[in-house]
């Protein structure tokens, strides 16, 4: 079979169709014109591969590869350019086209010539003669087929497809309400009264914000903004003194998208009513059971067994550490009488850092400014995976100016993939949050080879007024995170596209590589390596890392328990819930804090409405995932501790050894297995209770 060959493409950048996005060329007005086209010739070329189809790996597999890889790369350009350059115009143009493309989705996913096909490779005799990669693709086609309606018939398939297209319009609509709410609420502030306790780099980042109205605004004299992005909040609600101004932020960063032409609450129900709609159409009680169909964790009373592993010992450490906290508070002129409400913990939790391990977030910023931090995350990739990362920009086109390109190199010097960094919060056109993506994985035809290039996308303290951007110690950890992703995505062994990198890892495996890294920031030889103060050069004091380790497990039971409360609500939502009932989502949110909450949500939380992991993302009913794979990921580190984090011999071999197991073999063996492979052994829970201080160590 041929793959039409797009036209147009001089008129039209989205149809290209291979290679690097043309970012400099891509504007909202292609999106339409050239998503109609595409759609149309992919329609053409899936009929002509349903007339022709052979059950076989070249006859079947490969030319449906090419076909996929057609609209990922279009589709994929608008998806990434909405998440981090978003516009009225984009919105426009994408919700216009997004009907037809998941139409074509669900045409292309419910092919019955294709479904039968894959059995037919299954079930034959030439089955034994395939790789196990090529097997665990074909086995999770025919997986996602039955999972997206391939079984269905008549009125249940109209409704199936129905029920898909209004649940991908629903979750855009949630996504663009948070992004949309998080943009419309600011705190202007002019007094030195009101920004009592706020350090010098919120208030110079808050002065900037201020300049989009009030061009006069200084650090010094104000006047101040301060916005619900979280490099704003976040920083605000740990320092700022005046409890009725960290109120007022919490009150209204708890109720984003709740109310108004934002709010997102009818449509929470309506995604949990057609969610369960959709489970009853394919067979299945419960959409958690949808869920947990294709993940590596194989059912819901074994996520359940392991939330409750974690919840025991999470939940009395967390109550310790709030009456610590209540306690110390008073010690400082909190009056006993009053309750510690929810917009008191983060500043009387900064404070008794400060107290307990003369630590805090703003004394460590000047050590971390961005360029030493990719020196020395590159440094520790270089040392443990063997591999090169050098800047590449202006080898590729880019949706900002502060975008950064860089290539990684193997140990012979061979470019054996690139990534884009998008480090910088811009509420007003980025989605929050950081993620990994795939903008073109690996791939080998008898052609050529297609290596790997992802995107990266943080939102971190900007620079301001001429200084490097300084990260916080958590916005350290959050680009080791996504940079673990990327490892996985970039540095995979895998020639077949549907297995390379992260595709076919089971959702619930997949943070282990983010997580792992995370582990890394620790490591005295990685910290110390990059952390120098941005003016003098000076290395971070050992005095400091000794404080930041000691740290590490400061509030790790409320830490661990919010994981836990999520996680539970999710699964409570997506298997217990039944819309229309009686219970309201809130009630669920409320009987779930009662066992796993020391400090209940106010009566007016309404969080859910900004809680797009599980409404606008891909964890409805795997939000648990976050810990399960972490349960992984700890366990990895675990290896590297074993053998002894100063033995450079040993290191460089184990970190070998991770980089062709968990990171080369990607989703083409089950996570167990990979993970068997890399330790020899099951995973256990005792790295992470040590890790996280919940066990003696």
């Amino acid at each position: 079979m041929t793959i039409t060959t797009p036209t147009l493409t001089q008129s039209n950048p989205l149809l290209i169709g291979k290679g690097l996005p043309p970012f400099d060329q891509v504007k909202p007005e292609h999106v339409v014109p050239a998503m109609t086209q595409l759609l149309s010739e992919l329609e053409d070329s899936l009929a002509q591969l349903e007339a022709t189809v052979q059950p076989t790996w070249k006859g079947l597999v490969e030319p449906l590869q090419a076909l996929e890889e057609r609209i990922r790369w279009s589709w994929g350009i608008v998806g990434h350019l909405l998440g981090v350059k978003n516009s009225p115009e984009l919105r426009e143009a994408h919700e216009a086209i997004q009907p037809k493309v998941v139409e074509f989705y669900n045409r292309f996913s419910q092919s019955r010539p294709i479904y039968d096909a894959f059995k037919q490779i299954r079930d034959g005799s030439a089955w034994s003669t395939l790789e196990e990669a090529q097997q665990r693709i074909v086995e999770s086609a025919l997986r996602s087929a039955e999972l997206s309606g391939v079984g269905l018939d008549g009125a249940d398939r109209d409704r199936f497809n129905e029920i898909q297209l209004e649940l991908a319009n629903l979750s855009t609509q949630f996504s663009n309400h948070v992004l949309d709410a998080t943009k419309a609420f600011s705190l202007t502030l002019t007094t030195p009264e009101e920004i009592a306790g706020l350090p010098s780099s919120l208030l110079a980042f808050a002065a900037q914000t201020a300049r989009e109205e009030a061009p006069e605004a200084t650090p010094e004299s104000g006047p101040w903004r301060i916005t619900l992005d979280f490099p704003s909040f976040g920083p605000f609600m740990q320092h700022s003194q005046r409890r009725d101004l960290r109120e007022k932020l919490y009150r209204a960063y708890i109720s984003r998208a709740a109310s108004g032409e934002y709010s997102n609450q009818e449509i929470i129900e309506r995604i949990l009513l057609l969610r369960k709609e959709e489970s009853k159409l394919l067979g299945y009680d419960t959409f958690a059971e949808v869920s947990l169909a294709s993940k590596m964790a194989p059912s819901v009373a074994a996520v359940e067994d392991l939330l409750s592993e974690l919840r025991q010992p999470s939940y009395l450490a967390a109550q310790q550490e709030l009456e610590e906290l209540k306690a110390f508070a008073i010690t400082k002129g909190f009056p006993g009488s009053e309750p510690l409400m929810n917009w008191d913990t983060s500043f009387w939790s900064e404070r008794l850092r400060e107290e307990k391990y003369a630590l805090n977030d703003e004394e460590l910023r000047p050590y971390f400014p961005l360029p030493q931090v990719l020196e020395g995350l590159f440094g520790l990739v270089h040392r443990i995976f063997g591999i090169t990362v050098t800047p590449a920009d202006g080898q590729a086109p880019v949706w900002h100016e502060e975008v950064r390109y860089f290539q990684v190199a193997n140990d012979q010097g061979e470019a054996i993939a690139h990534f884009y960094l998008d480090a910088y919060s811009r509420p007003a056109e980025k989605r929050g949050g950081a993620w990994m993506d795939d903008c073109l994985g690996r791939a080998k035809t008898d052609a050529q080879l297609q290596t790997p290039v992802a995107y990266l996308v943080c939102n971190q303290t900007p620079p301001v007024d001429g200084k490097p951007s300084l990260m916080t110690f958590r916005e350290v950890e959050t680009l080791f995170h996504e940079f673990g992703h990327g490892l996985q995505h970039m540095l995979t062994q895998v020639n077949y596209a549907g297995a390379a990198g992260i595709n076919n890892v089971e959702w619930d495996a997949v943070e282990l590589p983010s997580q792992f890294m995370e582990n890394w920031c620790y490591d005295r030889a990685t910290l110390m390596g990059m952390a120098r103060h941005y003016e003098t050069g000076e290395p971070l004091p050992e005095v400091l890392y000794q404080r930041l380790l000691a740290a590490r497990t400061f509030m790790s039971g409320s830490a661990t328990l919010r994981q836990v409360f999520f996680s539970t609500i999710d699964l409570e939502l997506h298997h217990r819930y039944q819309p229309g009932s009686g219970e309201t989502i809130r009630d669920v949110r409320d009987r779930v804090a009662q066992t796993n909450s020391v400090l209940k949500p106010l009566p007016e939380d309404a969080s859910l409405c900004s809680f797009g992991h599980i409404f606008a993302g891909g964890y409805a009913a795997g939000y648990y995932s976050y810990k399960w794979a972490e349960v992984l990921s700890a366990d990895a580190f675990a290896a590297f501790e074993e053998v002894g984090l100063e033995q450079e011999e040993a290191i460089v071999n184990t970190g070998r050894r991770f980089r062709d197991t968990v990171l080369a073999l990607g989703g083409s063996k089950h996570p167990m297995e990979v993970f068997k492979a890399f330790r020899d052994r099951e995973p256990s829970t005792e790295a992470l209770l040590r890790h996280s201080g919940l066990v003696a160590a």
